[in-house]
């Protein structure tokens, strides 16, 4: 990416003043920004800025520099080959990092140390044979580092790298146990685990060359503190799909570290159970000994995820969220903090009352507070929590609009990055108690493409349903030149999961002012199994897919219809992907099928005898009540009585099917089927399917065809365009 990404964005911060759509190329070409890191006393910042060019098909980034006094953003001048970085002693501005080539070019990496403000001075100090990322590092009281890096290894334990890999004559895949597929791979022999290797402070060993010329040397031995552990099933940190660097954590002297792994004794696909694990840095899977055994005092319902493992500023204690549900990925996460170094690792439980579901942490200075993000209203919210909370303890949010898409722990209070409907990124600092201190970019003010964003375009609404005993909430985005005088055709978009949330989030997928911006009022409603209104509303979905969730949809509709005189409900429009996709099939078979003159469903659920086709059967289980068998064919299991297919009869509307091969949560047989039977029944639709893609859309140029498609579909039929067709 070329210097003028950051510069420009400097330069037009003052104010954008021109008013423009939010085109979907404008969206997908815009700026994207990482995550602010800061260093240790707060002074800057590092962050990514990439973007894609339609022209050149291709996607360019760099490293930023935010100084946090001043709030200039430059150039981080000499830093492209860094792929990812840790800050580590011994001054704040020291710097190891991760360059994703190395000089033996054999689709390994390499190890540099330096300091950040002189970052093309930085030294090679290992070479690792293996792509391995994920880095985490401490400064050791001897001076050494001590860090950890995750990838696949081999079943003895060794990295895996594909390039090196000895390639079998025949590309059979033969299981024995659940499961063979996840998301949109198969799974292989290779299982993830955490490696730990040590630069020694001093001159380069007799016997390798890396670490000539800095104060840090590797001998190149790597520990595999993962591999090994096994019952029914092997132990994997990260996770495989939903895992990342998150999963584990080093001690900050080096001493010890903590990680995740699926529950060695269970089946995979059948529970959710991750217990943690702690283990010496100098041992290996064989001295890995369990923090938070499934069933074990003093909180034996604690059995379900554990996850965000994340060791206090002095290694005292490690905090961690969980669940109890052992089949439930949706369950209320409870923070828990546990002594690594205590027998019974001396758990609590903190605010264990809260009817909140708290998924990533951080740690003030002191060790005694806790920062937790949460859904909570429609927005992800940043809490604090003392280490002294009691059950009974309700968190207090210091952060309001947006979802943060990470935050750090500064002497300042927080550098929080976040996003917001109408912003792909804010960065910004906020005290401990909640106090706005300095804003440092806003990316609708910055970036010509979002110019003319802003909260103004955003609404939302409360509204009585039959389904719950509280109101239920529902966003409202209006498109460029709103004028409330005039009426505008109803986007109405409904959220996947089924446990899921619209929130005040900027996104590249589901955009709600893209669509907006197509020339609709788009109404997004949060009905039940949506998070951030407390866990009963969350819950209340299991067994009830075409049920409660239904009704909420035709109530919010309704007070759109009745209330908002600016909407056109008559040239409506309804989409949805996942459970959206789903339920926009449930809709098709519906009397509110009958209210919108075109449907759109994403890699949706098309009928559900045909569930268990699925890979984590854990979710069926949990959402249908039970596993499939033979009474799920009968009337009174969830698996028959919410079956789109029964209402096929009824299905008029016309329909856009999307559906990915890649994949494996739906398979695209679901998105296949719906096309032909609505072929067969001679409604009009239409089937868009990327062989490249899975449950979702990412690569720019799919996602704009996807919208360019989509939109051209649903244009048409709600009269917004002055197309003769569809196609």
């Amino acid at each position: 990416m070329g210097r003028n990404f950051v510069s420009c964005a400097v330069a037009l911060y003052a104010g954008l003043s021109s008013v423009a759509a939010l085109t979907p190329e404008g969206m997908i070409s815009a700026n994207r920004y990482g995550v602010a890191t800061p260093n240790p006393t707060g002074d800057f910042a590092l962050l990514t800025i990439s973007k894609y060019s339609f022209e050149k098909h291709k996607q360019s980034s760099k490293w930023a520099k935010l100084d946090l006094k001043t709030g200039n953003i430059s150039d981080w001048e000499g830093a492209s080959g860094v792929s990812e970085f840790v800050f580590i002693g011994p001054s704040p501005s020291s710097i190891l990092y991760v360059n994703g080539s190395n000089a033996e070019d054999d689709g390994g990496i390499s190890l540099y140390f330096g300091d950040a403000l002189a970052i093309g001075d930085a030294k090679l100090v290992a070479s690792i044979p293996a792509p391995l990322s994920g880095l985490k590092a401490a400064l050791t009281p001897s001076g050494d580092i001590n860090f950890l890096l995750s990838g696949q290894a081999y079943p003895n334990g060794t990295a895996y790298n594909e390039q090196l890999a000895t390639k079998p004559a025949s590309a059979a895949r033969i299981y024995t146990a659940l499961y063979p597929r996840l998301w949109d791979h198969w799974l292989t022999p290779q299982k993830n685990a955490v490696f730990g290797g040590t630069l020694k402070k001093g001159a380069a060993p007799s016997n390798g060359t890396y670490g000539t010329g800095s104060s840090y040397s590797f001998a190149g031995k790597l520990a595999n503190y993962v591999t090994g552990i096994c019952n029914v099933t092997c132990a994997e940190s990260p996770v495989d799909q939903e895992g990342d660097e998150t999963d584990y954590d080093l001690a900050p002297d080096g001493s010890k570290l903590v990680f995740r792994s699926k529950d060695i004794d269970l089946s995979l696909s059948n529970y959710t159970s991750t217990p943690l694990y702690i283990v010496p840095f100098t041992g290996t899977s064989e001295d890995a000994v369990l923090l938070n055994p499934r069933g074990a005092p003093p909180y034996p319902d604690a059995q379900g995820y554990s996850t965000a493992p994340k060791f206090s500023p002095k290694g005292d204690k490690i905090a961690y969220f969980q669940q109890n549900g052992i089949n439930y990925e949706s369950d209320r996460r409870i923070l828990y903090v546990a002594n690594p170094d205590a027998k019974n690792a001396e758990i609590t439980k903190l605010a264990g009352k809260w009817d909140r579901s708290p998924a990533s942490l951080a740690w003030a200075k002191d060790g005694q507070t806790l920062f937790v993000q949460a859904s909570d209203l429609g927005r992800d919210r940043i809490f604090s929590v003392p280490t002294t909370a009691d059950d009974d303890f309700v968190p207090k949010n210091i952060t309001d609009e947006g979802t943060p898409a990470g935050f750090h722990v500064i002497p300042s209070g927080l550098l929080v990055s976040d996003s917001k409907i109408w912003s792909s990124r804010d960065i910004y600092t906020v005290s401990t108690t909640g106090e706005p201190l300095k804003t440092y970019l806003q990316a609708n003010r910055v970036d010509p493409e979002l110019a003319g964003l802003g909260p103004e375009d955003v609404s939302e609404f409360y509204y009585a349903t039959n389904s719950s005993e509280i109101k239920q909430q529902a966003w409202v985005v209006y498109p460029e030149g709103f004028d409330k005088s005039k009426k505008y055709p109803l986007a109405f978009l409904v959220h996947g999961g089924p446990q899921g949330s619209w929130a005040n989030s900027f996104s590249l997928r589901w955009n709600l002012k893209a669509w907006a911006d197509q020339g609709y009022v788009v109404v997004a409603p949060n009905p039940t199994a949506s998070f951030g209104w407390g866990q009963n509303l969350t819950d209340a979905i299991a067994g009830k897919w075409g049920s409660y969730p239904y009704w909420d949809l035709v109530h919010a509709w309704k007070y759109v219809n009745e209330t908002l005189d600016y909407v056109d409900t008559t040239r409506g429009i309804e989409a949805g992907a996942s459970f959206g996709g789903y339920m926009t099939n449930w809709i098709a078979g519906q009397e509110m099928g009958k209210w919108f003159k075109a449907l759109v469903t994403h890699d949706g659920v098309t009928q559900t005898l045909g569930a268990y086709n699925s890979d984590e059967l854990w979710f069926m289980d949990h959402d249908y009540l039970g596993p499939y068998n033979a009474s799920g064919m009968v009337p009174g299991s969830p698996y028959y009585d919410w079956n789109p297919l029964l209402y096929s009869d009824q299905w008029t509307t016309p329909h856009f099917v999307v559906h990915n091969e890649l994949d494996y949560r739906l398979p695209v047989s679901e998105g296949i089927l719906l096309f032909n039977l609505l072929q067969t029944k001679g409604i009009p639709s239409k089937f868009l399917s990327f062989p490249d893609e899975d449950h979702l859309t990412i690569k720019p140029e799919n996602s704009l065809v996807w919208h360019t498609e989509i939109y051209k579909w649903i244009n048409f039929y709600s009269g917004v365009s002055n197309a003769t067709s569809p196609y």
